[in-house]
């Protein structure tokens, strides 16, 4: 058992000191908002994510997980501090580092002398982040001499983070030495996952070079897809047959609306920051990112194209998070789409089962919000299909073609079968993917 301390209570630092706890040892969640500690310490979660709810409140009933706002009383005594503070994208494009700055002071000032203390970044952070901080503690502490400072980034998937902790590929670990290594290793040991040990800058890389190879996986198969839509073929055969590859794989595979969420757009566009101050052109992250941002347009513009116009059209949009399993709006392609169907005069109805909350935080009273799909669907001139929950892959066609006033149906995620909708009398627009005939169009060989 370890006494461990997460600055930082958003979605990795509470994922990971939840997940600490549940292997046994004794952790503190520190985050300055009080009022989600407030939250937290009555057993609630300020999000959503499978399962973390329940973790949370069985390690805090065993007293394992505590969480309070004052550092310098969560920090005395502990052997490792992980750093899991937000990283946003600054105005310039480069990673912001004030909190991880501000947390690294906070420790800093924390230290006794004599004290050994494995200080770890857990926040997705810029190569030389670990040097920054180190020199932060040097600079502010008498005792950093006794302090270790150690890159292990996270590779959590939103929708399935607890399993993506417990169950790792692999578990990246930058140090500078042996004993950090051992502490590490010491800690993970539960887990039985393969462990790769490098140098700090090595391990920062490598969590920026995993997201920007994912993001550039997710571009190029849409242009694939852009190009199939041209041609007539169809895009989920394409990526059966080029997936059933050994050495390219299906996984991001899915053309779609592009990739968002609070990590690809802001980490490529880092690294690709990045590397132009270290003299590198970054031309392949550019053209991930400009297929990435021209895509939504498409898609608005093939819809506008259907419909002749969006001015004054009833849309239901069904689905607001960035992806299933989450209620996180950040970078959201759906709501990027909704955001551009409003500007061309477009009337929205929308659903998403966990992310209305956070969505009218963001698009306000514009939107008509709906918490039952049908409603949604009613009297709209057409549905977008923008995130793939589980339960629009189950959606009634039949009733849908009842209350609908329209008969388009844009299946951003391609999630269903063209010549089932179009049976129904739907006109099918898909990402890549060959629309059959209406019926009443199909002419019979004799």
């Amino acid at each position: 058992m370890k006494h461990i301390c997460v600055i930082g209570s958003g979605y990795v630092g509470l994922v990971t000191g939840a997940c600490l706890a549940e292997l046994g040892n004794q952790v503190t969640c520190v985050d300055t908002d009080t009022e989600k500690i407030a939250v937290l310490c009555g057993g609630a979660i300020p999000f959503f994510e499978p399962g973390l709810e329940e973790l949370v409140k069985r390690n805090s009933r065993t007293g394992r997980l505590h969480f309070s706002s004052n550092a310098a009383e969560a920090l005395d005594g502990t052997e490792i501090i992980f750093i899991a503070v937000g990283t946003p994208m600054g105005d310039d494009g480069h990673a912001d580092l004030q909190y991880v700055r501000a947390a690294a002071l906070s420790i800093a000032k924390s230290l006794n002398s004599g004290s050994r203390k494995v200080i770890v970044n857990k926040s997705t952070v810029p190569v030389e982040t670990g040097d920054l901080v180190a020199s932060i503690i040097r600079e502010h502490s008498p005792a950093a001499e006794g302090v270790s400072v150690v890159s292990n980034p996270e590779f959590l998937r939103e929708g399935s983070a607890i399993f993506d902790f417990m169950q790792p590929d692999r578990i990246i670990i930058g140090v500078h030495d042996k004993a950090s290594a051992t502490v590490m290793r010491e800690l993970y040991a539960p887990l039985y996952a393969p462990v790769i040990v490098t140098d700090v800058r090595t391990a920062e890389m490598i969590k920026y070079a995993a997201n920007a190879f994912l993001a550039t996986k997710i571009s190029f198969i849409n242009e694939i897809a852009n190009i199939c839509q041209e041609v007539g073929a169809d895009v989920r055969d394409v990526v059966k047959g080029v997936g059933s590859d050994k050495r390219i794989g299906t996984a991001f595979m899915n053309p779609g609306l592009g990739f968002g969420g609070s990590c690809f757009p802001k980490d490529v566009t880092a690294l690709s920051k990045f590397s132009e101050k270290v003299g590198v052109r970054p031309a392949i992250l550019e053209a991930v990112l400009e297929v990435n941002r021209t895509q939504i347009e498409r898609c608005v513009r093939r819809l506008e194209e259907q419909l002749g116009s969006l001015r004054n059209k009833r849309i239901a949009i069904l689905g607001l998070s960035f992806k299933p399993n989450t209620d996180d709006v950040r970078e959201s392609p759906a709501m990027y789409v909704t955001e551009r169907l409003l500007e061309r005069g477009a009337t929205i109805a929308a659903h998403d089962p966990a992310a209305l909350w956070a969505a009218r935080g963001v698009l306000g009273e514009r939107v008509t919000y709906c918490n039952d799909v049908y409603g949604a669907l009613k009297e709209a001139d057409a549905m977008f299909l923008a995130t793939d929950w589980n339960e629009y892959k189950q959606l009634d066609l039949s009733a849908a073609a009842q209350i609908m006033r329209g008969r388009v149906i844009f299946d951003a995620r391609n999630i269903y079968n063209p010549s089932d909708l179009v049976a129904l009398g739907f006109s099918y627009i898909g990402i890549g993917r060959r629309a059959p005939l209406p019926v009443d169009r199909i002419s019979v060989a004799k």
